[in-house]
């Protein structure tokens, strides 16, 4: 039978914890001296166990192995010390420039609103004034590019609609066929909108003319009782010997 899988955890077990330490300590070591035989390589080992005592091995003098290893520490660090200071003198450069582009750019700007332009000189003013031109006409360019697309896109529609208009004539010409021919029998429907306007500027002339009839005839009439009131009032007169 194959041994079970052990679980890596602290060993409760007083007992049971001192003998693998044991065991473990021992392969331990000779894994690391045959390293060293094997492989011809420097091999240093430090153990402490629970209650603090020492066990060690190194192929070598251990103190030599210890030095060995805390100069290559030293190295590295000193390397990524360097290269970290290198990386952040690099950052600085780039942010020294970005700062200078960055007042350049808002100076620019300043100029193009047309203020703290006392300090420029008659050549700079010049390229300037073509700087603003260069800039009028791109942004002239570019809304005409969107005023023309804007325009096909409600060409388009309107293509669109005119198609849908003509399905929609011919699905209602299908359905509906004789709504259709009482509509085209409607004599007014055949009318175009001159002939609509004429006829409704004759009829308002009719409507005013006669109404202007009837205000003379009204007014005409008044004026013809008024005549033979005036004419019975004569013979009454005369009748009553007031007048000769």
């Amino acid at each position: 039978m194959g041994r079970g899988r052990v679980v890596l955890e602290r060993i409760e077990n007083k007992i049971n914890r001192q003998v693998t330490f044991s065991k473990r300590r021992s392969g331990l070591l000779k894994k690391a001296f045959e390293l060293s035989v094997l492989c011809d390589a420097e091999v240093a080992l430090i153990i402490f166990s629970s209650r603090g005592k020492l066990f060690q091995y190194s192929s070598s003098d251990i103190s030599r192995i210890i030095e060995r290893y805390r100069q290559c520490r030293y190295n590295k660090l000193s390397n990524a010390g360097n290269l970290f200071d290198q990386q952040s003198q690099n950052l600085y450069q780039e942010f020294l420039k970005l700062k200078v582009k960055y007042e350049s750019l808002e100076r620019t700007q300043r100029h193009f609103q047309g203020e703290e332009l006392e300090p420029l000189g008659m050549k700079e003013l010049m390229n300037l004034e073509k700087q603003v031109e260069r800039t009028l006409s791109q942004a002239r360019q570019i809304h005409m590019k969107k005023l023309i697309a804007r325009q096909a896109e409600l060409s388009e529609k309107v293509h669109e609609d005119q198609e849908l208009n003509k399905k929609l004539k011919s699905k209602i010409n299908d359905e509906f066929p004789d709504l259709i021919a009482e509509h085209n029998n409607n004599p007014i429907h055949h009318l175009n909108n001159n002939e609509a306007q004429h006829i409704n500027q004759q009829f308002q002339s009719d409507t005013i003319l006669n109404t202007t009839c009837i205000f003379q005839h009204h007014q005409d009439g008044k004026a013809s009782d008024a005549i033979q009131q005036d004419g019975q009032s004569s013979h009454d007169e005369n009748n009553n010997g007031w007048l000769v």
